[in-house]
């Protein structure tokens, strides 16, 4: 067996000098309290506080960059509970050994580094993961996840988290939240977020059922345009009402572009009536998605954006498992001209922000950075899904820092529902960050306080100021 050993250099400098800079800035900011903006945690986690079952439920078949990557080496997404399906005892070994017996698969990837985090800092595993130690490994996991401390309210203050936001139907009732908002026993702000991307796409599957249901959530006539839009405002109002800070926005592109009413009133009818065209339903959302902004300028919602995505690019999979199980594609995306009606109209308006973010990293310094960098409403997000690792974060910080420097990015995002790698996630991206402040001191282009000050910055004031927390 193979010691599981953490570096405590790990992703810092190589060349010792800077590696010092880099060790001292981390040390200020290792432990500082995390702030999730943007995630996926389901809030029934948090209200109900209940054991969390066995080790792959919890650490594989929520987690697609898991799933995703051992389905490409052979393991069929079925065995690992993809989909939501419950594993058997047998079958929850089984997808731990298929884990194990896969770890190759996951060097070099962040998904390792954050699994053997989790396996270290929390479980207390001390042997890497095989085929020879897979049951141990469980175990040893499963042994530990029936303690009381374990727990998820217990982890999450183990964790340190002061804020986790989750992401939340427009027609839910966020009775969770209302729970855990009026536990005193719970120190975290648990945050709903408002996420109305399917009520925005017209030309989706049962669109017209989504209306009518937005219509009774907000007690509000859906039948015509008009009392679409009364909805929507009224469910923005009620997640306002609930401690929603944000309305996040995952379409296929960032395009906004407003109709005349009369065209938005008959493109809503014809989609009512599952009779718009393609063009149509795309032309109704991008007018839809302005409406967003108009919104967020009214009650204050933070706007952000998630474009460029295919998302199930594999039909079948997605038919027998549903969506977020690994088969979403990043493309390529254009932001300048996209939302240039929608900045036309609310970029320097008093409160508006928009933070924008992107799987096509060639974006980062040709358009997201020149906006951050006029714009007083637009920040940079961070590297987003298949860029949240290593060196996609230090080519994120070298294209935007230069243009917009360090205060109009949106600080870490983790953007996960694998509740036990949120510690991990945060810690790569500060001895990143720290890594590269490092880099600018030994040039000589920061002082070292400045570094330690920006570094404390992008933990803490930075996610508060674009969030509005």
């Amino acid at each position: 067996m193979t010691a599981l050993h953490l570096h405590p250099d790990r992703l810092l400098p190589a060349e010792p000098a800077t590696r010092d800079i880099a060790r001292r800035l981390y040390a200020e900011v290792r432990d500082l309290p995390i702030i999730s903006p943007h995630g996926h945690v389901p809030p029934a986690w948090i209200a109900d506080d209940v054991p969390f079952g066995d080790p792959a439920s919890l650490l594989i078949s929520p987690d697609h960059y898991v799933t995703r990557l051992l389905h490409a080496n052979g393991v069929a997404l079925g065995d690992l509970g993809a989909g939501g399906s419950p594993l058997t005892p047998d079958g929850a070994r089984a997808a731990w050994r298929a884990l194990c017996t896969h770890w190759s698969a996951f060097r070099g990837t962040p998904s390792r580094f954050w699994m053997e985090s989790e396996l270290a800092d929390i479980f207390g595993v001390t042997v890497k993961p095989s085929a020879a130690t897979a049951d141990a490994i469980y175990d040893q996991v499963a042994e530990t996840l029936r303690r009381p401390d374990f727990r998820p309210r217990a982890l999450l203050e183990r964790f340190g988290i002061a804020v986790l936001a989750t992401t939340d139907d427009p027609c839910d009732d966020l009775a969770h939240h209302a729970a855990i908002r009026d536990d005193d026993t719970v120190a975290t702000r648990v945050l709903p977020t408002f996420r109305p991307d399917r009520y925005l796409e017209p030309g989706r599957p049962g669109w017209p059922a989504l209306v009518d249901a937005l219509g009774r959530a907000a007690d509000t006539d859906t039948g015509d345009y008009k009392g679409f839009v009364a909805a929507l405002e009224d469910r923005r109002r009620y997640f306002v009402a609930h401690g929603a800070v944000s309305a996040d926005h995952s379409h296929a592109d960032a395009g906004t572009a407003p109709l005349e009413a009369a065209a938005a009133e008959r493109i809503f009818a014809a989609a009512r009536a599952g009779t718009a065209t393609p063009d149509e339903a795309t032309a109704l959302r991008r007018h839809l998605l302005l409406e967003m902004a108009r919104m967020s300028v009214d009650d204050g919602l933070v706007m952000t954006l998630h474009p460029g995505v295919f998302r199930n690019h594999h039909t079948p999979t997605f038919d027998r498992f549903g969506a977020d199980v690994g088969c979403d594609i990043p493309i390529a995306m254009e932001f300048t001209r996209g939302l240039q009606p929608l900045l036309e109209r609310y970029g320097t308006a008093a409160g508006f922000h928009l933070v924008l973010f992107t799987l096509d990293e060639t974006v980062f310094s040709r358009e997201i950075a020149p906006l951050a960098g006029f714009y007083p409403s637009v920040y940079a997000g961070a590297p987003w899904w298949f860029l949240d690792a290593p060196e996609a974060i230090r080519r994120y910080r070298a294209a935007v820092t230069e243009t917009a420097g360090f205060a109009r990015t949106s600080g870490f995002i983790d953007d996960t529902r694998a509740f036990c790698s949120i510690p991990a996630r945060h810690d790569m991206s500060r001895r990143l960050d720290c890594g590269y402040l490092a880099e600018l001191v030994v040039t000589h282009r920061l002082d070292e306080d400045e570094a330690l000050a920006t570094a404390q910055d992008l933990v803490t004031t930075n996610p508060k100021a674009a969030f509005k927390l």
